[in-house]
């Protein structure tokens, strides 16, 4: 099957990320993959990002899990800040998308960043279709939010170019059949779009 759909992770892909800093600096994490892995893990993000606690309760449960000297209230101000919005040219490179394939996002986000980020509604307007885990109660990398795209879309994996910024997601999205990149930012994401032929 021939790609049918483009389909975009957000952060690190189309919108700057300012907060994996920050929270390295926050757990005392050495390396930037080992703040991903602990992301990545940790319930409480998984709990957050698929709707199943509100924000108070993610806040409390990230201070506890990794034992950080801040309040609630001064992690979810520090949090908020992290998606800073669009990169530039992001808007430009979704709209070169060959006119009849659908264009998607599949995101590990929360209801705060997706409703209060920089950029929330210009976001939406990007895409024929939205699946932010929160809505869906399911993340990446798991494979049953992969599965989850292709039954709502109808499509076969091979028909799903997908792009994210981490290894482990790709990896995921792999195991489910897609065709699915490692792509940083708006050039990396070109670069791929072009070499598969779905940019006009």
């Amino acid at each position: 099957m021939s790609i049918q759909l483009v389909l975009f992770d957000l952060g690190g892909v189309l919108i700057e990320l300012g907060g994996v800093e920050v929270f390295q600096r926050m757990i005392g994490a050495g390396s930037e993959a080992e703040v991903w892995r602990r992301w990545l893990t940790s319930k409480w993000v998984r709990a957050y990002e698929r709707g199943q606690c509100d924000r108070m309760a993610f806040a409390e449960g990230m201070i506890e899990e990794n034992a950080l000297q801040v309040g609630a209230e001064e992690f979810l101000e520090t949090f908020r800040s992290w998606p800073r919005g669009l990169l530039p040219g992001a808007e430009a490179l979704v709209s070169e998308i060959v006119p009849g394939l659908r264009r998607a996002c599949l995101s590990n986000t929360n209801e705060m960043h997706w409703n209060e980020q920089a950029d929330a509604a210009r976001v939406r307007e990007l895409f024929d279709l939205c699946f932010p885990s929160h809505e869906l109660g399911l993340v990446k990398p798991d494979r049953e939010i992969f599965e989850h795209v292709l039954r709502e879309t109808g499509l076969s994996g091979d028909g799903v170019l997908f792009l994210d910024d981490n290894a482990l997601n790709v990896e995921g999205a792999q195991a489910a059949g897609l065709d699915a990149h490692l792509a940083l930012g708006v050039e990396g994401a070109r670069t791929i779009l072009a070499e598969a032929g779905v940019l006009a």
